[in-house]
């Protein structure tokens, strides 16, 4: 149960739903924990991706921390919602497999235009992947909060997303409280002042606001990244799920869980309810432990390409690509892609390793100069600048050996036209650029 628990409990609480279904609790339960679960309204404009697996099914699963109410001491300053953990479940169309992708929320990604709580519009730009779900929360409409994260997740994947699920980390506390407190076992003592917590070494049981600190401390524990946090914190479900198991026997005992846990919960309105999650749940529940893989976005620190970034990681290209169009196209990465992937992630192909001469194929005077200071700015390493013939698209040409390279400068502009040239010169990938560059990427 280990790995089928730890998806169940991130997929918006949906462990709560599995044990109610199996414990025979009374049709007044079953209503007033109904009545807890939020649905809402998440209007999504645009263009968005096709599904290319119909079928299989793309849930988000969002770990959220308003800063609002109990919360406010958590964030300094901040008055928005939050978002600490982000995760894709995809359920294969023919229900024998299940993949959950992780995203750090450190991941240093393109935010598309997204409508603000008071109606605005933000401006496209770049940060951390977890700035969607605060700017669409500003005014706490978690609605909108919901569909700027998916327009975020959709643009920088490709993947469309069929349902979304929030659990808020208040709501987390009264689960664990309910259970009366999970043990945890620490190598090392634990000092945050950010998360509220000091912690001895060893084993002990934390519940309040230790269990919530717990799940959310980062800089105090190993190299301080939010790679280690989604570790322990997919542990700490893990003993969630152990004790609320042990709680099956006694509906009594159980309700305050399955009580924290539903009003924790919003979904869009299609999830809503508890049949919904229920049957959800029972179709994770029905997937043999080995195959659900678990997985997080390929990725290295963007030190790497832009020394003065410290705080954030970039997402490893081709090997995030693949991954990717797997999950688009439902194909079942298992033990061995995930073998490969952390093979892969030893030897990244980073931005500052690809040697880009930049080509100006608009007939505009000064085109390759901008196109070359953008590229430096990511990283990229700028070999020459020149004119090429006119095009109306911008391409990127490669040759032979350099298609990773490629795939790397294509992956910062999704846009641009991938072009294999046995003209290409050794060493070097080409970036002509067009009179749509300035819309592409980046």
């Amino acid at each position: 149960m280990t790995r089928r628990g730890r998806i169940v409990a991130w997929t918006g609480g949906l462990l709560g739903v599995l044990l109610l279904g199996t414990a025979g609790v009374g049709a007044w339960v079953y209503f007033t924990l109904d009545g807890n679960i939020q649905g809402a309204d998440i209007g999504l404009d645009g263009d968005r991706p096709v599904n290319l697996s119909p079928g299989s099914k793309n849930i988000l699963v969002v770990g959220s921390d308003s800063r609002a109410g109990a919360n406010a001491k958590y964030g300094k300053g901040l008055t928005t919602m939050q978002s600490d953990t982000l995760m894709l479940l995809h359920i294969a169309a023919n229900r024998k497999w299940a993949t959950a992708l992780s995203f750090p929320r450190d991941s240093w990604v393109r935010i598309p235009a997204c409508e603000r709580g008071d109606g605005s519009r933000s401006t496209p730009h770049h940060f951390k992947i977890n700035e969607a779900f605060s700017i669409g929360g500003e005014s706490g409409d978690i609605g909108k909060a919901a569909a700027c994260t998916i327009k975020t997740v959709e643009k920088n994947t490709g993947l469309r997303i069929d349902n979304f699920a929030s659990i808020d980390f208040q709501g987390f506390k009264g689960m664990v409280n309910a259970l009366d407190g999970i043990e945890v076992c620490p190598k090392h003592a634990i000092h945050d002042k950010k998360a509220h917590l000091d912690l001895d070494a060893g084993c002990q049981t934390v519940r309040d606001e230790k269990a919530l600190g717990y799940v959310r401390t980062r800089y105090s524990v190993g190299d301080g990244s939010d790679l280690g946090r989604i570790g322990r914190q997919q542990e700490f479900m893990k003993a969630l799920l152990t004790k609320a198991q042990a709680k099956l026997t006694s509906p009594g005992d159980l309700y305050g869980f399955l009580d924290s846990a539903t009003k924790s919960i919003t979904t869009d309105k299609d999830l809503a309810g508890l049949k919904p999650l229920y049957d959800l749940a029972a179709t994770v529940k029905d997937i043999p432990s080995d195959r659900l893989t678990f997985l997080t976005v390929p990725n290295y620190y963007r030190e790497a390409d832009v020394p003065t970034d410290k705080a954030n990681v970039i997402w490893q290209y081709p090997q995030a690509g693949d991954l990717f169009s797997d999950v688009a196209h439902d194909r079942e990465i298992g033990p061995a892609g995930k073998k490969k992937l952390a093979e892969a992630a030893k030897h990244p192909v980073t931005a500052r390793s690809v040697r880009v001469r930049v080509l100006n194929g608009t007939g505009v005077a000064g085109q390759a100069a901008t196109a070359a200071a953008r590229l430096r700015g990511l990283g990229f390493t700028v070999t020459a600048t020149g004119n090429a013939p006119a095009t109306d698209k911008t391409t990127i040409g490669y040759p032979a050996p350099l298609k990773p390279q490629a795939q790397v400068l294509a992956s910062r502009f999704p846009d641009t036209e991938l072009k294999r040239s046995a003209e290409a010169t050794a060493g070097e990938v080409t970036l002509t650029v067009g009179p749509d560059f300035a819309a592409v990427g980046g």
